[in-house]
């Protein structure tokens, strides 16, 4: 087996050199091309070169092939957020009408793409059977009615959500917050109940001049090695984790140095240090790898801890040379922080802007950067943008970064592949992808035009299919164009 995998690796090599040197005829150049593709997938992955020219081809083929809107029934009468939409849709049409807070807050797939949950503006906490909604868009028209067919829960809180997750030890819970209580709601998809199945809470309230103010809660994760154990951040500065074996109090408290709201948390792949990024422009870092934060997990009081380093974005942004003569670079609100799956070390983090980039956790450099145009620059309704945080996903094993543009209706698919020759490295040069063995132009960032403006997105985790939601709440199925093959 071992001569087997030399000699393929042997192949791989020479057909590489081969479909780059300038004496090969196109023909020859696309024959070396499929044959080191196939070598690659019998060695049971892509080299670097392979699945570069793969992912460019990938983003070229992107298209939005559904819409859904959200015009759904709960008990045969029209959902909040059905109801939000035609407000919405009335008072967007009357000059100087105040604007209606609805739309998608967040998106996510379980882990094996079977199911996709949602949450919105107005209340309503939905999961979808992927395969009956994906089904509708392959017809030539799709049935754009009222139809819950493809539902497997969806219910009305009657309170504003903004974020929501999957419980990644125990696919059958969701847990979703809202920036209005200081409460994590957790459902368990397997009965057919509208209660939720607990419900944890932060441990007190905010006093400012004499008044309570509740800690409104931004962002929630799970740990990905024990179902018991979530994370989630507060309007306040903080993050709260639980561990539910004990109580449905937090034993665990993360403070700052100031009470600027956390808006997006996540764990690092070994559940070891918890990253959270806020409303100044600040990435913070809570480390558990030893110490007596690592006990925090079993004790049953609250204990405070401040993070082990935090990273200002705007100065370090300011070090990147080239950029600094181009743009004036201030402190932004940091919309989401999420983690590359197929590079781990690599924390990407979306501005408010519309800026996006990578900070490096092994080094802690900021070493990719994507500035689009500003909204102002396209007469992009700017107040309105102000109502929502953008969130991203990422296309599987590809370093590809999917999020909605804050000026135009539309999602970018950004390079962020973790070497020189992806164009939104900071050191990235033309000339990088002829030393590297790249055909020029292939690495490229795009831009897919899509029917309504964009707030969240989710990626599936199998097949890469992306599906975005909306101001509008509705849903945008992206993917590759399906042709029906007639004849025999």
């Amino acid at each position: 087996m071992e001569k087997y995998l030399k000699k393929m690796n042997d192949v791989a090599a020479s057909l590489q050199s081969s479909a780059h040197s300038p004496k090969t005829t196109t023909f020859q150049r696309r024959g070396a091309r499929k044959m080191m593709m196939a070598a690659s997938e019998l060695m049971g992955g892509f080299n670097p070169k392979c699945r570069g020219h793969f992912s460019s081809l990938l983003l070229q083929s992107y298209s939005q092939i559904g819409a859904f809107p959200h015009l759904y029934n709960v008990n045969g009468v029209p959902c909040p957020t059905h109801q939000m939409n035609q407000i919405g849709n009335i008072s967007n049409r009357e000059e100087g009408s105040p604007i209606s807070k609805h739309g998608i807050s967040s998106l996510e797939f379980d882990s094996k793409g079977v199911y996709l949950v949602s949450v919105t503006k107005s209340g309503c906490l939905m999961v979808l059977d992927f395969e009956s909604l994906y089904s509708q868009t392959l017809h030539s028209f799709p049935c754009m009615d009222e139809d819950e067919s493809k539902h497997v829960f969806h219910i009305s809180l009657h309170q504003q959500l903004d974020s929501v997750g999957w419980n990644s030890a125990y696919q059958d819970e969701i847990a979703c917050t809202s920036t209005k209580t200081n409460e994590v709601l957790i459902f368990d998809i397997g009965y057919d109940s509208s209660d939720p199945a607990q419900v944890l809470k932060t441990r007190r309230t905010v006093t400012v001049h004499g008044n309570d103010i509740r800690k409104g809660l931004t962002d929630v994760a799970f740990s990905t090695d024990d179902k018991s154990r979530l994370v989630s951040s507060d309007t306040n500065g903080a993050v709260h984790v639980w561990d539910r074996r004990m109580s449905v109090l937090p034993c665990l408290e993360l403070a700052t140095n100031n009470y600027s709201s956390i808006n997006s948390v996540k764990l690092n792949v070994d559940n070891q240090m918890i990253f959270g990024g806020d409303r100044r422009g600040t990435i913070y870092m809570w480390d558990f790898r030893g110490g007596r934060a690592s006990s925090g997990f079993q004790s049953h009081r609250e204990v405070c801890h401040p993070p082990a380093a935090s990273w200002k974005l705007a100065s370090m942004l300011e070090k990147i040379g080239p950029l600094k003569a181009q743009s004036n670079i201030v402190s932004k609100e940091v919309h989401s922080i999420t983690f590359d799956p197929s590079c781990p070390h690599h924390l990407a983090f979306h501005l408010d802007d519309g800026w996006s980039g990578i900070l490096n956790t092994h080094n802690f450099q900021i070493t990719h950067i994507h500035c689009p145009p500003p909204a102002w620059l396209n007469d992009a309704n700017t107040i309105s943008n102000l109502l929502y945080f953008r969130k991203p996903s990422w296309l599987p094993a590809l370093s590809i970064y999917v999020i909605g543009s804050s000026s135009d209706n539309g999602i970018h698919l950004l390079d962020f592949y973790p070497d020189r020759s992806s164009p939104c490295h900071v050191d990235y040069r033309e000339d990088t992808e002829i030393h590297s063995g790249m055909v020029n132009g292939c690495r490229q960032n795009r831009f897919v035009p899509l029917s309504e403006s964009v707030t969240t997105c989710a990626t599936h985790p199998l097949n890469g299919t992306i599906v975005a939601g909306t101001k509008n709440s509705s849903l945008l199925i992206v993917s590759q164009q399906k042709h029906s093959i007639k004849g025999d």
